[in-house]
C-alpha cells in the first residue's frame, strides 16, 4: 500500500468508494433507509463534481494498493477530519490509522491545538482508539431520517 496525496483524476473512484463503503460496511450500525439517505444513488454523479472541489481544497490523502483506491480521508486547515473512508474489501488492514496519522502530522505542522471530527457508529470505536473523545452524541437529518453520528475531538497539541 502507498498513501500519496489526493488528485482530481481520483475524485470518480473516491465517490464510489463512498457509496459502496457506506452501502455495505454501515449496514452493520444503520438501516437501509438510513444509508440510503446518506449516500442516495442518485446523486453519486453530482458528488463527484462537488467533492472534487472540496477535496482539492483540504488536505487530502489516497491509499492505493496497485492502482486501486483503497481508502481517503480529508482535514480542512482549520482542523475538521471531514471524510474517512476505507474500501469494504479492505477493513481492518491499517489503512484508516495510516492516513489519520499523516493527517494529524499536517495538523501538528499547521499549529493546530485540536482536530474535530463528526464519527458514525461504525467509526466511533476507531476514533476513541485514537484518542479522540466524544463531545457529544448527535442526530442528524438527511433528507427526512435522522441519523446519529459523534461530535469528537482529539488534542493534538
Amino acid at each position: 500500500m502507498r498513501i500519496i496525496r489526493y488528485e482530481e483524476n481520483d475524485a470518480k473512484e473516491i465517490v464510489s468508494l463512498f457509496y459502496d463503503t457506506i452501502h455495505s460496511v454501515s449496514l452493520k450500525d444503520y438501516t437501509q433507509k438510513a444509508v440510503d439517505a446518506w449516500a442516495p444513488i442518485d446523486e453519486k454523479e453530482s458528488k463527484v463534481k462537488t467533492w472534487k472541489e472540496s477535496l482539492n481544497q483540504n488536505i487530502t490523502y489516497v491509499a492505493k494498493i496497485d492502482d486501486g483506491i483503497v481508502g481517503f480521508g480529508d482535514l480542512t486547515y482549520s482542523g475538521y477530519l471531514d471524510r474517512l473512508f476505507v474500501h469494504k474489501e479492505h477493513q481492518r488492514q491499517g489503512i484508516a490509522t495510516a492516513i489519520v496519522e499523516l493527517l494529524e502530522t499536517e495538523a501538528m505542522q499547521l499549529n493546530l491545538i485540536e482536530i474535530q471530527t463528526e464519527a458514525s457508529i461504525t467509526a466511533k470505536p476507531f476514533f476513541e482508539q485514537r484518542g479522540y473523545n466524544v463531545i457529544c452524541k448527535q442526530t442528524v437529518e438527511r433528507k427526512g431520517v435522522n441519523l446519529v453520528n459523534y461530535k469528537m475531538v482529539k488534542r493534538v497539541k
